[in-house]
């Protein structure tokens, strides 16, 4: 069994990798990061199935003052984010789009949906409709906690 104070191992001389830091990185090595992620994940999980769900909420003017934005895969929805302009937080719009949401997924075939948010983003938005909280990372940020919620279709 290694011991934690143990120095990191280092990449052997002949696998020819050099690692560095790139701020700025080209968009083909990102993809290919991606790309490669993606393909693994489908061999072990199965074909992704990935849709998106966008659902907008606009002013008569046609232009954005909220929405939500998640994708549905593996058989679930994730909502990855729903934001309001202040002036219509408290109406119902948010609950709409959630159910409206909700309804796409199951319509994809989804049984499960889940997202995560702050502490400081209505935590108690999401229990009032019908979601549980199955993780937080408190400190995150700092005084706050980043907490994850799911929810059965």
């Amino acid at each position: 069994m290694a011991e934690r104070d143990e120095a990191p191992r280092a990449i052997r001389p002949d696998a020819g990798i050099e690692i560095s830091e790139d701020t700025f990185p080209e968009l083909d090595a990102v993809a290919a990061i991606q790309r490669g992620l993606h393909a693994f994940n489908q061999e072990m999980g199965g074909p992704y199935d990935r849709e998106p769900v966008t659902l907008l909420a606009r002013a008569p003017d046609g232009t954005a003052r909220g929405g939500l934005l998640g994708l549905t895969f593996w058989g679930w929805l994730f909502i990855d984010w729903l934001w309001l302009s202040r002036d219509l937080r408290g109406l119902g719009v948010g609950s709409e789009l959630l159910q409206r949401a909700e309804a796409i997924a199951r319509e994809r075939g989804c049984g499960q949906v889940y997202t995560d948010t702050f502490s400081f983003q209505a935590p108690d938005f999401w229990l009032r409709n019908g979601y549980t909280e199955f993780g937080r990372l408190d400190g995150m940020p700092a005084g706050h906690a980043r907490v994850w919620f799911k929810k059965t279709l």
